[in-house]
């Protein structure tokens, strides 16, 4: 078997995409998170207020930062040119939220680690400003949903 990201010495290479085609490429990434009741105290409006602001609003926002930074935390991740991101946050039944990244580029490579960095972030966005309030939360998903473009689509459940 070989590896992409492997050249012939063993060591490690970012692959090439310059042979690929320019196409419109999207990811759609999901993850959820256990708030408890001690945070959903807060919520109000259709957004989570605490001593540090809205705090829904401030995770979109480093959910966005996290999209664009992605290729400087994870070393093969190429720079891309975004074209769109977009971060819902959605209340799951009484303790928890789902959040949705769905990034889209029109370039040579996918967008799966940009979509699942941004969601991530956002998470850990929202666990930081809340964690004066609990500990007890958890991150417990994290996955990608959808990809287009390139060679294949993906779509899973």
């Amino acid at each position: 078997m070989s590896f992409s990201h492997i050249n012939k010495k063993n060591q490690p290479k970012m692959v090439d995409v310059s042979g690929k085609d320019v196409t419109k490429r999207t990811a759609i990434a999901k993850a959820t998170m256990y708030l408890g009741k001690a945070v959903i105290s807060h919520f109000e409006n259709e957004e989570l207020t605490t001593k540090k602001g809205p705090v829904f609003q401030t995770a979109i926002i480093a959910g966005i930062q996290a999209v664009k930074k992605t290729s400087e935390i994870i070393p093969m991740c190429h720079p891309l040119l975004i074209n769109g991101v977009d971060i819902d946050i959605n209340m799951m039944g009484d303790e928890h939220i789902e959040v949705l990244c769905t990034v889209t580029i029109e370039g040579k490579t996918g967008v799966e680690m940009e979509a699942l960095t941004g969601a991530s972030a956002t998470c850990l966005t929202i666990y930081d400003m809340c964690k004066s309030i609990s500990q007890q939360m958890v991150i417990k998903e994290l996955k990608l949903l959808e990809k287009t473009g390139g060679k294949s689509d993906i779509k899973i459940n």
